[in-house]
């Protein structure tokens, strides 16, 4: 991709209505833009981080023997009256149809997956049953801050699980936390995150919440460092010791919560009749987990924890683009090398923004390179093809190299 043709752009200045630093420089650096308060579009940059998060969670999905699906985003106001949701969920959208029928803009989709799930589950043999999907929720937050964190509009992967019993769903929640580690593992916050005990509502005595440590976090726990646990603060009168070696916790952190799981049991399943035959003919609620992943939030979550004063450091894995190659100077011969550089590394199938700008002077691309925060810097100018060489530099560190054409293939490779 070259930078002259994107169709975003980076901005000198950080944009002065947003306090948090993930919307500062994810608005400086062309990754989003506000529409409105706690609504935000996610630009080509963005998106391209967007779907290898998304990529990650699929694989780890496959794993667990996921089917993916896509439900609607509106819902008739029927099925949040059936689990007596309506009324009682305070962030949720309301709208009325011209035919005067009223709609939920879904926050979550208990009330689509269940009576969906009762279309195909009869018996034990369908059991036990896992859906998911990576879709927009919308809720009506009435205090969006923190660019991406809080927000009316956000993206979300949820996953729902259907059982025949309780051991089954023990087995299958376990199994969920531990593919959450290794999607967080992946994006290089297996340090900062740790996995949270929470008040479980209505569903049960207790959840579990995957929280980043973090200082613009709303959520405060309390840390076990032995056992690298927490538990929310939330809960803190009814547990107070480390849920694993027993404890007391003193260490309180800010953190954002990142990911959620819940053992719904049979509160949906009672109320859309769900129900399955045994294998003695008896029939039986199904019991039921939910699982989500704020991948939007995430994206926030990353740029608050990875980034230092020039700009967002992503990890390698869901960066936009491997390579940020800059030509330095408008010298015939640098862009000449440039572009064929840049032409080789994309017939090598290498992700590559090339900053091909002549408008743009060499401190405001190299300024630029930073605040984007691709892995590796790749640098051409008169004094590089004069040494035969290229300049490299890796985003977080100071370290600058010269190698090869030959040296830069191979390390890629």
């Amino acid at each position: 991709m070259r930078l002259s043709q994107l169709f975003s752009k980076t901005k000198k200045s950080s944009p002065q209505t947003e306090e948090s630093i993930n919307a500062s420089l994810l608005i400086k650096g062309g990754f989003i833009q506000k529409t409105g308060a706690g609504i935000y579009t996610l630009l080509p940059l963005g998106f391209r981080v967007a779907k290898k998060i998304e990529y990650i969670i699929e694989e780890e999905m496959e794993k667990l023997g996921a089917q993916r699906i896509l439900m609607p985003a509106l819902t008739p106001k029927k099925n949040w009256k059936l689990t007596k949701r309506w009324d009682n969920f305070d962030t949720l959208f309301r709208l009325k149809g011209k035919e005067k029928k009223e709609y939920a803009l879904n926050p979550t989709h208990e009330e689509v997956v269940v009576p969906l799930a009762r279309s195909f589950i009869e018996s034990y043999r369908d059991l036990p049953s896992y859906v998911y999907q990576i879709q927009t929720k919308f809720r009506d937050e009435l205090r969006v801050k923190s660019g991406l964190l809080r927000t009316k509009e956000f993206l979300m992967k949820d996953l729902y699980s259907f059982h025949s019993s309780e051991k089954d769903l023990d087995n299958f929640y376990e199994k969920v936390k531990k593919s959450y580690a290794k999607i967080f593992k992946k994006l290089g916050l297996e340090k900062k995150t740790y996995l949270t005990l929470a008040k479980g509502g209505t569903f049960s005595r207790y959840s579990h919440e995957f929280q980043v440590v973090s200082d613009e976090g709303e959520d405060t726990i309390y840390i076990c460092d032995k056992c690298h646990v927490a538990v929310n603060k939330e809960l803190i009168r009814t547990q107070n010791k480390c849920w694993k070696c027993g404890k007391i916790l003193k260490k309180e952190k800010k953190a954002i919560e990142i990911a959620n799981t819940f053992k719904l049991k049979d509160k949906f399943s009672r109320d859309f009749n769900l129900t399955f035959l045994d294998k003695h003919g008896k029939r039986n609620f199904v019991l039921m987990g939910c699982y989500g992943i704020g991948i939007s939030r995430l994206i926030g979550t990353l740029v608050e924890t990875l980034h230092d004063d020039k700009g967002i450091i992503w990890p390698e894995i869901i960066s936009p683009f491997k390579l940020h190659l800059v030509a330095l100077g408008n010298d015939r011969n640098v862009k000449e090398v440039t572009k064929k550089l840049y032409n080789i590394l994309q017939k090598s199938k290498i992700e590559v923004l090339y900053d091909d700008r002549n408008e743009s002077s060499p401190g405001e691309k190299l300024a630029d390179a930073d605040l984007i925060g691709v892995p590796y810097r790749i640098v051409i100018s008169k004094k590089t093809i004069l040494r035969k060489k290229i300049e490299m530099k890796k985003r977080n560190s100071n370290k600058v190299k010269f190698i090869t054409e030959r040296e830069l293939l191979n390390f890629l490779k």
